[in-house]
Formats: structure tokens, sequence, C-alpha cells
């Protein structure tokens, strides 16, 4: 039995893709989530085979969840299934150690067989992500500025960028407010910006949160 874990905020999304894993002999949905924090959990407690993750997940992104999956549940192969298709955002998701990378403009037969692929222990990505990875392949590929982000850098960088102060960051990450402030310098340093504006266009820009 392949065990599959769907997280999108969006119902209808978690929906088609369910609709398509119950249609398959031998998949099952083993939990969803609507947001990162929910889907690193359930996936933690789970353990399935596959993760299907959007990567604009409100509370934890999908790269930072993917990165946690490499640590917490190595078993679990992530696809990315976003609509985002810039190369900074394939890159962080390539580097986060996600297995697939498909865009919603793909085919549902697209989805079945990454899923398959995935299953089987082999990657999958759409044709998009395939000619960047044959371009990078032939020219020195441009690092994505995420990929300097440690895993609490990019937790601070999102919380920020959504509107939380200090304060409200140490609550809900549960550490100190001298430990945030350590973050939040080392974070907009590595974004190379100085305001919180600037900051909030560099979270959009790298979808860390939505416009």
């Amino acid at each position: 039995m392949l065990r599959v874990l769907i997280a999108d905020d969006h119902e209808i999304v978690r929906r088609g893709i369910r609709d398509i894993i119950e249609s398959h002999p031998g998949w099952q949905v083993c939990g969803e989530a609507a947001d990162g924090q929910a889907a690193l959990d359930l996936a933690i407690e789970q353990q399935p085979d596959v993760a299907v993750l959007d990567i604009s997940l409100p509370v934890l992104n999908g790269i930072i969840v993917t990165r946690r999956l490499r640590q917490e549940s190595p078993r679990t192969n992530v696809l990315l299934f976003t609509m985002h298709d810039d190369d900074e955002t394939v890159s962080g998701g390539l580097a986060a150690g996600a297995r697939g990378y498909l865009l919603k403009s793909d085919s549902e037969d697209h989805l079945e067989a990454a899923i398959s692929a995935l299953g089987a222990n082999r990657p999958y990505f759409s044709s998009f992500v395939s000619e960047l990875l044959l371009e990078a392949a032939i020219s020195e590929r441009k690092r994505s500025r995420l990929e300097s982000f440690t895993m609490r850098e990019i937790e601070v960088a999102q919380l920020i960028a959504e509107g939380n102060s200090n304060k409200q960051i140490a609550r809900l990450l549960k550490i100190s407010v001298k430990t945030v402030e350590s973050h939040r310098a080392a974070a907009m340093r590595k974004a190379d910006v100085r305001t919180a504006a600037e900051f909030v266009r560099f979270a959009i820009k790298h979808n860390l949160i939505r416009a």
C-alpha cells in the first residue's frame, strides 16, 4: 500500500489530489493538512511514503517542511506541487530535499506519474523543471539566496514577513527574544535588505508568504 499525505491550503486542490489517489488501486491518503505545521506533525506521526506539498503553505512554508522531513521522516519522498516556476524557488525546493517538483498547470496524468515515481523512490520533475535542471548542469547555477538560510532563519523570516513582532515570534517558536533578534539580523543580512518593507518584498518574491 502506497501511503500519501496531502498538504495544500486550498480544499478544492486537496480534494482533486485525493480523488486521484483514491481512484488508484493500492494507494491510500493517510492524512491531509491545510498548513505546514499540521503537515509536518502529520508526516512525523504517519510516516507516509509520499508527501504532496504546496510551497506557499501558511505557518510553515513547503520548503521548510521539506527540510524538516528530510531530517525527521527521511523515508518520506516529497513532491512539491505548486504554481511557482521561477528558478530560485525551484532551486530552493530541490536543495531542501524534494524528490519531485510538479506545476499545478500540469495534467492529472503527470501528478499520477509523479506520485508513482516517488513511491518507487525515483525522482520526477515537470518538463519545465527538467529544462531548468539541464540548463543548470550545462552552465553554472546561480545559488538561491534561500539556500544559505538555516531552517530557523526561514521560520523567523516567514513570521517577520507575516507581520509578527519579535515578542510574538519568540512566543510562537518558544525561543528567547534575543535569539529571535539574532536570527532576524542574520536573515535580513542574507536577504541583503535593511528594512521590514524590503524584507516583505523578498519574502513574497521567494514565495515564503502570499502577495
